[in-house]
């Protein structure tokens, strides 16, 4: 495993030779071409571009800082080395970072080994609300400042971008999430982003109110999505798929983990995301599916969830009271199992009687069996 080296140091680009060429008849005037192959570690201060095609590596710490943007065209790829350097992303309040994929040709942001917990991930950091303490809070990876009042904050772009072999371990309590949102307002664009074999969870928010579409996690040990401090925002077309336990060579936790705030589940703002068309597959085991606690709220409409032994788990007076009074919603919701409660206040009798449907059966076995259904992964999943 890695140690960590947090010396801070500026952004190399390191070429191993300029390509000269002439854009005009005059041989004595050729234009140096962006070298292919560059080194992106340290700080940022001003808009970086990195170019389409190319392969960057990752050494270390990259902080993008107030005022500027890093974008990113389609087809780049981002290789953390796997060295003694803690390799992420970070981007600051008031920085941006546009990354802007396609579906034929996606941004990647990998390791050079390909095993869960090689890298650090992406960590963005927003002036949107947060319920933590004080309203402002610091990211679990890079201690930077999040949160404020400003919920239409923008911080850029993420469009077709899949990270994989995240989950660094920092220590025991801070492992490093595929990308995590701390107070990211919904000026942010996020679409069509997969979290690909992480050892911690796949999309994480802290408060905020970001919405997003198109998120796709696969085989992410921890959790695949987990929102915390008063989370809120929309999400249209969420999966989460785990291949089997006897293939991965472990069991993941939950598809969903969901609180309003750890240390004080009535803290304001109230997480209350609003979410539509789901399909949640898991890979066995006592963990649960969508595990809803701490006294989030959540309106969840359309939804498929297979493969744990708890499908839906309620577990906080709060949380269970706000389904039953009708705050929180779960509509069109189909489960292989049956709803557990830990406070007997929402119970699987109310969950059925709202519409719901339990001891289901369904025919996920790959996640193209999840892609026929879902037509809008088709051609940029991995």
């Amino acid at each position: 495993m890695k140690t960590i080296d947090w010396k801070f140091s500026t952004l190399a680009l390191i070429a191993g030779m300029f390509v000269f060429t002439s854009c005009s008849n005059n041989d004595d005037d050729p234009v140096i071409e962006e070298p292919d192959n560059s080194v992106l570690q340290g700080s940022i201060v001003s808009d970086l571009t990195l170019k389409s095609g190319n392969t960057y590596t990752l050494n270390g710490e990259f902080l993008v800082k107030e005022g500027a943007t890093l974008n990113i065209e389609p087809g780049v790829k981002i290789v953390a080395q796997y060295d003694d350097r803690v390799d992420y992303i970070l981007v600051e309040q008031g920085a941006k970072i546009n990354a802007l994929g396609t579906a034929s040709a996606p941004i990647i942001m990998t390791s050079s080994k390909e095993e869960p917990g090689a890298w650090g991930g992406i960590h963005i950091c927003g002036r949107a609300h947060t319920n933590a303490e004080g309203g402002k809070g610091s990211s679990e990876i890079g201690g930077a400042t999040y949160g404020g009042s400003n919920d239409a904050d923008n911080s850029g772009v993420l469009k077709y971008v899949r990270v994989e072999y995240t989950g660094y371990a920092f220590d025991e309590e801070h492992e490093a999430n595929g990308m995590t949102f701390y107070g990211v307002g919904n000026g942010t664009i996020i679409e069509n982003c997969e979290a690909y074999h992480g050892s911690d969870d796949g999309f994480e928010f802290f408060g905020g109110s970001v919405n997003v579409k198109n998120m796709v996690v696969v085989n992410c040990s921890d959790d695949s999505f987990d929102w915390t401090e008063g989370r809120n925002g929309k999400g249209e077309n969420l999966v989460a798929y785990q291949e089997s336990a006897s293939t991965l060579g472990y069991d993941c936790d939950c598809l969903i983990e969901a609180d309003n705030n750890e240390n004080n589940y009535s803290a304001t703002p109230v997480s209350h995301p609003v979410l539509k068309n789901l399909i949640l597959v898991g890979n066995g085991g006592s963990k649960q599916g969508i595990r809803l606690r701490r006294g989030t709220e959540v309106e969840i409409t359309s939804a498929k969830v297979s493969g744990k032994g708890k499908a839906v788990a309620v577990e906080s007076a709060e949380t269970e009271n706000a389904l039953l009074n009708g705050k929180s919603k779960l509509i069109h919701v189909s489960i292989s199992g049956t709803l557990d409660s830990k406070e007997g206040i929402y119970t699987n009798e109310a969950f059925v009687a709202a519409g719901n449907e339990t001891e289901q059966s369904f025919s996920y076995t790959s996640l193209s069996d999840i892609a026929k259904e879902c037509t809008w992964m088709n051609g940029w999943i991995k």
